[in-house]
């Protein structure tokens, strides 16, 4: 796919789509530091987690920022059924071995989403601690966005938890507007946070044409 470079204000950061070949296991840790905290009960421990995830990978389910060839953010989204993480029951079950896999999946269970016809759901934004606050996280929502434009679909939904603001805020500065919360204390415990707000923005229908360049 095409690239862009972007200015002075944000570094030498190219934004492309698709995790690059090889480069699966670094975009499971990045994945790992955004949503293990979240993901952890399900996954854990994160020596296991991150292979699994890397191994299960949808790999053209993603934009990705390079600095220097080297990955440094990367934002999932779900599309014709298929999300930037995969694995089956049976993978989870494998993985885990069959006892503790089943709790394993009730648990991940919880965080599945199905896109409504006409929308693309987001799996979320994760970006190296070190170069975070250099934009590079609306870097990535508007390739997607454009990535949304291009496959017809009239909105972009995803789910912020209420121990997230930072992403919450990021999100409302590109134009997503909370539509639902859902209060979830029974979760609080188990997982780490008690409510998830879902948030949406419409896709232009002739925009935006994204980050690429002849």
């Amino acid at each position: 796919m095409g690239q862009n470079e972007t200015g002075a204000a944000t570094g030498p950061v190219t934004v492309r789509r698709g995790v690059p070949a090889g480069a699966e296991r670094r975009a499971a840790e990045l994945y790992w530091d955004a949503f293990g905290r979240k993901l952890g009960p399900a996954l854990n421990p994160p020596d296991k987690a991150v292979p699994f995830i890397a191994a299960h990978m949808n790999a053209d389910r993603a934009v990705c920022a390079l600095l220097d060839g080297q990955l440094v953010g990367l934002a999932g989204y779900q599309l014709g059924g298929r999300a930037l993480t995969g694995g089956s029951a049976s993978a989870v079950l494998h993985a885990y071995g069959h006892l503790r896999g089943l709790h394993r999946l009730l648990l991940l269970a919880l965080f599945e989403r199905h896109p409504a016809a006409g929308q693309l759901v987001m799996d979320g934004i994760a970006v190296d601690p070190g170069i975070r606050g250099r934009g590079v996280g609306s870097l990535l929502l508007e390739e997607v966005a454009a990535v949304a434009a291009e496959h017809d679909c009239r909105e972009i939904r995803l789910d912020v938890i209420d121990t997230n603001p930072r992403a919450r805020a990021l999100y409302e500065r590109r134009g997503f507007t909370a539509v639902r919360t859902e209060q979830t204390p029974y979760l609080r415990g188990l997982l780490g946070f008690g409510a998830v707000t879902s948030m949406r923005r419409p896709v232009e229908a002739n925009g935006p044409k994204g980050l690429r360049t002849p």
